[in-house]
């Protein structure tokens, strides 16, 4: 059967599943219907409902209540073309794709922009990471996928928006333990209230773990201050500030296949070795001030700066770093980041029907010093390893970008939509380099790359309850700094060589809100790339990439939801994807990537760490007082590890259970709940890394976890 048709099949089993349980349901109770959801894709609020493009909002209880709290992986399961992945290696982050964009990268997020409280959490090269977010005081996500994402810069996939909750109307101090297997710990405090125009939240957790395989132990520290206050009925200015301490976070790496079957808790001795670990601090604060000039008129403006440091110890071999090339098996950044957005947002009427224009300038700028140093001490035949060593790399790097961007939406009739937008950016790379020793020469060197973005999307009212929709638009996804940071012929300096990759999308969409048969979005859409940036090689923790030709990416999403009677409700995510290479090129399969170890990958060829289809389905009974339960379950495709295809992380099914309670007396609120994931115990892959040298491409899930946890609040 070819592969489409075995894509409509499932959607049409699907739709056949959802219409008959649906039906059959009583009338559903005022008390647990759903809500309208208001978001902000277009930067004004809008109703979901009616935004031409596929968009999803995950609200702060669903990523708190009955969950550990460390990972965003617990709370976006429920959105269709988002595949996050716990990769059970905190040296690495999250593993974030949407529509197949950012499932190559080995560490951080790549092709999917990261926004949050306004201010950008991806870096002007495209490189961002999430780690920064306390869930504890997290408001809501917004995911938008597709053409969309364009209008917010350096992003194909998507772009996914955090918002930390305001204060609360009352002062209330929050305390939450939670404890599991492996050694699992999490605490956290909150702390919330308003008083005369000043509304406050003030979070920290701290996370430690074990690891479920041996050398992955962490600890996390993280905080969070969000000041609103309203100088008078129509300005307001938003303080944020946050920080991250990841003291050391072990890297247990990936596994080979046989590895993985024979002990998928073990490590690579090569770990163990040269004592593979990351650790990370990080602290940034902004400013948000916005105005409303008149009825039609407002204005806002953003600020912000922060650091970052970073060290990675690698298992480079020593005698690989004989050569007096090579960059060493140490990394040390220093990273200095800063940035700003003015936009203007005018709401007024043309030919007597509703119009919003919005216009903004943006622009960022990341100063990065990276050093290499040797991952050992003392002579090549009797080393020390997993130490810092002799300085073999040193270079002032910078990324800037200056975006101008404008859109608009217009009501033009009674129930037709247009919203159109344009973005130009510009983005500038240049490298100093510090170290001229011997054979090793300045390396210097700068580019630049600028593009000019269109969206274009219609909506139509069928009627109240279904609009349907189409959009299209052009993406890019320029090179990060990681990504140019190795060539592929071991020589140091940048690869300027490689080139940005440009995304035409185009996505037709219905959205149905059908009373007793709940809430229907699906999203059908096709991506073709040109220049798609690849993984050339991958080896102990250093990736190499190359520009490989064109790519399509062409699927379908569906979620559904529905209160089924007084606060139960069932949901359902769906995904199917196929994503291949459309033109043949060379890669590697062996490193280092000599011409002898090059082989071709031929048209046709899934992309890696893409899995064609995706499902999640839950049902939860969830009061506001007294027991609450729910079960889910997840299903994730075979999982083509290389570039080549040669192997592959099979399909696997898993299901979860939790129960809790909740209670309150007088300014006290209670609540405690114990979760079980993995309940059958299956042994899977969580997550890959694509196109590793070594052949460890594997990293291997838990088997059955537990985990309880409890909080308590107090009103003032």
């Amino acid at each position: 059967m070819p592969k489409m048709a075995r894509h409509r099949v499932a959607a049409a089993a699907l739709a056949a599943c959802v219409g008959p349980v649906a039906m059959a349901a009583d009338d559903v109770p005022l008390a647990a219907r759903l809500e309208p959801v208001v978001v902000t894709a277009t930067r004004t609020q809008a109703s979901a409902f009616d935004v031409p493009a596929a968009i999803d909002r995950v609200g702060g209880a669903a990523l708190r209540d009955d969950q550990a709290q460390v990972s965003v992986c617990e709370g976006l399961r429920t959105v269709p073309g988002l595949l996050a992945r716990d990769r059970q290696n905190y040296a690495q982050d999250v593993q974030i794709s949407v529509r197949g964009f950012g499932a190559r990268t080995p560490f951080g997020i790549r092709g999917v922009r990261l926004i949050v409280d306004g201010i950008p959490a991806t870096f002007p090269d495209g490189q961002g990471q999430i780690t920064n977010v306390d869930l504890g005081s997290v408001d809501r996500i917004e995911v938008l996928r597709g053409p969309s994402s364009a209008l917010y810069g350096n992003a194909s996939g998507g772009v996914i928006q955090v918002f930390t909750e305001d204060g609360a109307a009352t002062p209330t101090l929050e305390f939450g333990l939670a404890g599991g297997s492996d050694g699992l710990l999490r605490a956290n405090t909150k702390l919330s209230g308003q008083r005369e125009g000043l509304g406050y939240v003030l979070s920290a957790s701290r996370f430690e773990t074990d690891g479920y395989r041996e050398h992955s132990a962490a600890r996390r520290d993280v905080g969070n201050l969000k000041l609103k206050l309203r100088i008078d009925e129509a300005s307001s200015v938003t303080v944020i500030g946050n920080s991250i301490v990841l003291p050391e976070a072990q890297d247990p790496m990936g596994l080979t296949r046989a590895q993985a079957d024979a002990d998928p808790r073990s490590v690579d001795p090569a770990a163990l070795r040269f004592n593979t670990r990351k650790s990370v601090d990080q602290s940034q604060g902004g400013l948000v001030w916005e105005r409303r000039l008149d009825a039609a008129h407002t204005l806002s403006a953003m600020v912000y700066s922060g650091h970052r440091n970073t060290r990675q110890f690698q298992s480079i071999p020593v005698g690989a770093q004989g050569n007096p090339l090579h960059p060493g098996g140490v990394i040390v950044l220093g990273s200095d980041y800063r940035g700003g957005d003015l936009r203007w947002t005018w709401q007024t009427r043309l030919a007597e029907r509703p119009f919003t224009l919005v216009a903004g300038l943006a622009a960022d700028t990341l100063d990065q010093h990276r050093q290499g140093f040797q991952n050992f001490s003392g002579s090549p035949a009797d080393p020390v390893l997993g130490v810092l060593g002799a300085l073999r790399r040193d270079e002032d790097d910078r990324a800037g970008n200056a975006d101008q961007y404008l859109q608009g939406t217009w009501q033009f009739a009674p129930d037709w939509t247009l919203s159109a937008g344009l973005r130009h950016s510009s983005v500038r790379i240049a490298s100093a380099d510090q170290y001229i020793v011997g054979t090793n020469g300045d390396d210097s060197g700068a580019t630049h790359y600028a593009k000019t973005l269109p969206v274009l999307g219609l909506l139509y009212a069928l009627d109240a309850g279904v609009h349907l929709y189409a959009s299209a638009g052009r993406g890019v996804e320029t090179p990060t700094l990681n990504e140019i940071a190795y060539r592929p012929d071991n020589a140091p300096g940048l690869n300027f060589d490689l080139q940005p990759a440009t995304s035409d999308s185009v996505e037709v969409g219905v959205k149905a809100r059908l009373g007793r048969a709940g809430d229907i979005d699906a999203a059908l859409f096709q991506t073709r790339t040109d220049h798609e940036i690849v993984t050339l090689s991958s080896s102990s923790g250093r990736s190499v990439y190359q520009n490989a030709g064109a790519t399509r990416r062409r699927g379908l999403e569906v979620a559904w939801s529905r209160p089924l009677a007084a606060y139960t409700r069932v949901q359902a995510a769906l995904t199917l994807l196929d994503a291949t290479y459309r033109d043949a090129f060379l890669t590697c399969n062996a490193s280092p990537c000599a011409a002898a170890n090059r082989q071709l990958v031929p048209a046709g060829n899934r992309l890696p760490g893409v899995a064609r289809s995706a499902l999640y389905a839950a049902l939860a009974w969830q009061p506001p007082h007294g027991w609450r339960a729910g079960v889910d379950l997840r299903y994730l495709g075979r999982v083509p590890v290389n570039d080549a295809n040669s192997d592959a992380a099979a399909g696997h099914a898993v299901a979860g259970a939790h129960v809790g309670y909740a209670a309150g007396w007088g300014a006290w609120r209670w609540s405690g709940f114990v979760r079980g994931e993995n309940l059958f115990d299956r042994r899977y892959i969580g997550s890959v890394i694509v196109n590793d040298g070594n052949g460890r491409y594997f990293e291997p899930a838990p088997g059955r976890t537990w985990l309880a946890g409890m909080s308590l609040a107090r009103s003032f």
